[in-house]
């Protein structure tokens, strides 16, 4: 009987999972995103061919590839990606890092969050451009005053996301962990983050989109590398293919980075029975 009943088992997961291979290799969820920008491209290299269309100010796709390709064949594509992307990486950890503990902080202590948190919802809604004099003055026109700036970007996203998330928490799981006697650091590491994980991801990724955003006017500081500086010696030299083709690799890194931060914070959400994983 328990023989029996093992096979059965092996044989129904190993159902699921030939169920799982199929629906992954025969109908994958990720070729359905290619359809629309396909679609759209098609449409406008049709349009500039036609002559509905400037290519002077808008060139076709096919020319915005070239460009990349050239771009890529000659190794600068490879360099201004990698600066870009060292810039935003610094950035969003330290803004991160910085987000989490302050919106922890404030979440789980009602008399810092009504000390601080009027001061950082007044910072936030400064311009990133409003930063760039005061950060050169402060720390210099090289790296620091760049991933300071990207930093400021994803801090605010992160610290909102964690302080709504805690402030969201059953109250009923704060009473068991009272009941407990844990102390307030316990509560917060062992209760109020666990419970708040799912909210905190999505901020991290708002912050990752946010630092993309401002690692743009970062690189409008004096920089002689990145994608930011391509966009600017595009705009100088009278290159829209440039401008496109770095819009185009900034889409393409920002989504790169933001599948790898999925995949690497998915792990942490195996224990969540949701309903997208059922549709």
């Amino acid at each position: 009987m328990t023989d029996a009943f093992a096979q059965a088992s092996l044989a129904d997961r190993a159902g699921k999972a030939a169920a799982r291979f199929r629906l992954t290799f025969h109908h994958p969820a990720w070729a359905y995103g290619f359809i629309l920008p396909v679609a759209l491209a098609i449409a406008w290299e049709l349009a500039v061919r036609a002559g509905l269309v400037q290519a002077r100010l808008m060139p076709p796709p096919s020319r915005v590839a070239e460009t990349l390709y050239g771009l890529l064949r000659s190794g600068d594509l490879l360099t201004h990606s990698a600066a870009t992307l060292t810039r935003v990486g610094s950035g969003f950890v330290i803004g991160a890092v910085a987000g989490t503990l302050a919106g922890a902080f404030c979440g789980a202590s009602p008399a810092a969050r009504r000390l601080l948190d009027p001061m950082i919802q007044a910072l936030r809604a400064i311009p990133s451009i409003a930063w760039v004099p005061l950060f050169i003055l402060w720390l210099g026109i090289f790296e620091n005053s760049k991933i300071m700036l990207i930093a400021v970007g994803v801090f605010f996203p992160v610290y909102l996301g964690v302080l709504g998330a805690i402030a969201s928490v059953d109250r009923k799981l704060v009473e068991v962990g009272r009941a407990f006697r844990l102390s307030r650091a316990g509560l917060v590491f062992r209760i109020l983050l666990p419970a708040a994980l799912p909210e905190w991801i999505t901020a991290l990724r708002s912050g990752l989109g946010l630092g993309f955003m401002f690692v743009v006017a970062a690189e409008f500081m004096g920089a002689s590398e990145g994608l930011g500086y391509l966009l600017v010696d595009g705009q100088q030299l009278g290159k829209p293919d440039q401008i496109l083709a770095a819009i185009l690799a900034f889409a393409v890194l920002g989504k790169t980075c933001d599948a790898a931060l999925v995949l690497v914070t998915t792990p942490l959400l195996a224990w969540q029975d949701r309903v997208r994983d059922r549709l």
